[in-house]
């Protein structure tokens, strides 16, 4: 790599594994890693905490305006407070849908998001990254997994949490559910873009799918 900034762009379903991919990736190359879904359900755990439908558009976008996301040393804060835990409840991940399909909310973070690419190299996650919030990024991956997969990670990772009240068959209706919604949306739908590289991460470790995306990023250096 030269010194120059670059721009990493994964999009992918829920539950794939892109932003523990993601996360990694950054490490390994000192870059800025941007978690897009976690500022989705930043908004979505504000939502409902201030008791607000998420389907209610008028509510949200008003609420979206004395809201405020950043990220400082890899955490999320929500109004200057972070939020890394709260925001990956299972509630949060049932509605985040509904809220990233609001176009005043898009508008807001993709707007945050390209201001945060123009400044450093970065690895940014999401839906619609290398279509449409990074259309010209350096390096695109599309990071996928069966359905079957992607919930048994879910399911694992709220156990891990200490959620007892959920059942695998209602989390793979989830994620069936999600990828409906996200793949329809009018606005930034998720999509694999024509120069993307796709990883299949069913049956990858996540070491194996690092190793991908770096030798592709480096060139095998």
């Amino acid at each position: 790599m030269n010194n120059r900034n670059y721009s990493i762009a994964i999009d992918g379903p829920s539950a794939s594994g892109k932003s523990t991919i993601a996360k990694k990736v950054s490490q390994r190359l000192n870059i800025e890693y941007i978690d897009t879904g976690a500022m989705y359900r930043a908004i979505t755990y504000k939502v409902l905490s201030n008791n607000i439908d998420p389907l209610d558009v008028q509510s949200v976008t008003d609420l979206l305006k004395t809201t405020e996301i950043d990220f400082i040393d890899n955490s999320i804060y929500l109004d200057g407070t972070i939020v890394d835990n709260e925001i990956r409840e299972n509630v949060v991940s049932n509605n985040v849908s509904y809220i990233a399909k609001i176009k005043e909310v898009r508008d807001k973070l993709v707007k945050l998001q390209q201001f945060m690419s123009r400044t450093k190299s970065i690895i940014m996650d999401g839906r619609d990254i290398g279509t449409v919030v990074l259309p010209n990024a350096d390096y695109k991956f599309f990071v996928t997994a069966s359905v079957k997969e992607r919930a048994n990670r879910r399911y694992q990772e709220l156990l891990d949490r200490g959620e007892k009240l959920i059942s695998l068959d209602s989390i793979i209706a989830d994620i069936i559910r999600r990828d409906e919604i996200d793949s329809n949306r009018e606005i930034g739908p998720l999509r694999q873009s024509e120069d993307s590289y796709v990883l299949d991460t069913t049956s990858k470790s996540i070491e194996e799918s690092v190793n991908y995306i770096i030798t592709i990023v480096t060139g095998g250096n």
